[in-house]
């Protein structure tokens, strides 16, 4: 008993050592562009019933560049993230930081009194790093929609003049660029066509991300004094340290495919996600990188160097609904509009709609079983979007109804006893007729595929049993018939024997 009572004990754990980077990703400050649109909004009445859309368009096309600098105020923002940037990088940064930086002229001006402050900072200097700061200019790193000036492309700044304006910075020389055409005299948008297509600026982020992944990747080395595990060392020593410097529609690109962790899919071509993040000019995301992908969000849109201003309101500024961002956020009618019905195999089913059809199944249903979906592949019925799966056992089929990549909408069929069940849809979907499309979704699968075998349903309550009667099904004989009992449904081959 004793050897049995040792054996039972819990070996303790050894605690993982889970080394990182720090990583910090801060939008450009106020540029002039996001100043003539601020103006624009003012003058032309933007978001009432007032808007003058032509006059803001010509304000805008008037006042508009391709690649601007900074306004007055994103001057002043510059220089406020760099009096709180710079110290800190400084005491908590290893040498040397390293910079990403967009190659549009906003974000290297928004970034240069924190470079040149730091590289005044001589304390901050090793004999391994003759500088403070190492700077990459990824050319894919630019603001949604790239350089251009009525849809007329630009060929933005090359590697010359970038480099020109980093010289006085003393890191002539080690800078490097990413992204930009072989020939160094070639601005990084020369190959543009006009305006970036959103479509395209997902397939540059899918880009990006993996380049950065790559990027960070090489700089969590096993045996460097700077990259440790920060979660359990107690002494103070600097940390590797990647600052980026990017857009705020971009940025928002790049860090859901962080989030989503390589899952991230584009729902639909050309239309922007459900979801986004908002930053402020100069705000700043904090995250920690472990490797091979993964990632800590620890702040978000932080904006300390702001904060404590007097004119804290005033400095603030690109981060509210009143600067647009709201249009960034998919209309209705893509969120909203119906998919066609297929059926899938299981093993080609994505984890995201098995999720979302258990978890629908647990709050509307009480007693809603698990099921294993299964895909089977067939067009059905027109404008849903439906998956039809093998469950538990093989004579279970599943429906899942979707919109994009939102389910709203399952049921289950057992092919052996003709029974319908879970039936459940969303409440916000229900006048969509989704209820209706999964049935006639079943009713044609049967047909297809069980040789027109009945279907039969035990209705949940009154409303339940109004709605499955409408869709033509008709009191079982057997079960006595009444306001009560099973529903059955018979198919055309049925009903004609």
């Amino acid at each position: 008993m004793a050897n049995e009572k040792e054996s039972n004990k819990t070996t303790p754990k050894i605690q993982t050592v889970r080394k990182s980077i720090a990583l910090k990703l801060i939008r450009h400050a106020e540029s002039g562009n996001n100043e003539v649109y601020s103006t624009a909004h003012q003058l032309f009445h933007w978001g009432t019933p007032d808007f003058d859309e032509k006059g803001w368009l010509k304000y805008v096309n008037d006042h508009r560049s391709a690649d601007p600098g900074l306004s007055c105020r994103g001057s002043s923002q510059a220089e406020a993230l760099s009096d709180y940037l710079a110290p800190n990088l400084a005491a908590e940064a290893s040498s040397p930081v390293y910079f990403v930086i967009s190659p549009m002229r906003r974000t290297i001006d928004t970034i240069l009194p924190t470079i040149r402050a730091l590289g005044n900072d001589k304390a901050n200097l090793t004999k391994h790093s003759p500088n403070a700061c190492e700077a990459v200019i990824n050319g894919y790193y630019h603001e949604v929609e790239g350089c251009h000036l009525r849809d007329k492309p630009e060929p933005g700044m090359n590697q010359h003049e970038i480099s020109s304006l980093l010289a006085p910075l003393e890191l002539s020389g080690d800078e490097s660029f990413v992204g930009f055409p072989k020939d160094p005299s070639q601005g990084w948008y020369a190959n543009g066509t006009g305006a970036e297509r959103r479509v395209d600026a997902e397939e540059r982020a899918s880009k990006f991300y993996l380049w950065l992944c790559e990027f960070l990747d090489s700089h969590l080395v096993e045996d460097a004094e700077d990259v440790y595990d920060a979660g359990v060392r107690t002494n103070t020593g600097r940390r590797r340290t990647v600052v980026m410097i990017g857009h705020g529609e971009f940025m928002g690109y790049v860090l859901k495919r962080i989030v989503a962790g390589f899952g991230y899919s584009v729902e639909h071509e050309g239309v922007p996600h459900r979801s986004t993040f908002v930053h402020f000019n100069t705000g700043i995301t904090e995250l920690e990188y472990f490797g091979v992908g993964r990632f800590l969000v620890m702040r978000s849109n932080q904006t300390p160097h702001l904060d404590l201003l007097d004119n804290s309101a005033a400095m603030k500024t690109g981060g509210g609904l009143k600067d647009g961002w709201s249009y960034i956020v998919p209309e209705d009618h893509h969120v909203l509009q119906r998919g066609i019905v297929t059926e899938h195999f299981a093993d080609e089913l994505d984890d995201h709609v098995y999720d979302q059809v258990e978890a629908l199944k647990s709050l509307y249903l009480s007693n809603a079983r698990r099921k294993l979906l299964m895909k089977e592949s067939s067009d059905l019925t027109e404008n849903v979007e439906t998956e039809a799966s093998n469950g538990g056992s093989s004579d279970e089929v599943s429906f899942v109804a979707r919109r994009g990549l939102q389910v709203v909408g399952c049921a289950t069929y057992e092919k052996n006893t003709g029974r319908l069940m879970d039936v459940v849809v969303r409440p916000s979907a229900r006048r969509s007729k989704v209820g209706g499309s999964l049935v006639e979704s079943v009713k044609t699968f049967v047909q297809k595929n069980c040789d027109g075998k009945r279907i039969v349903v035990d209705p949940l309550d009154a409303a339940s049993r109004s709605f499955f009667e409408n869709l033509g099904f008709r009191s079982n004989s057997a079960d006595g018939g009444g306001e009560t009992g099973l529903l059955e449904y018979l198919s055309s081959m049925d009903q004609g024997k």
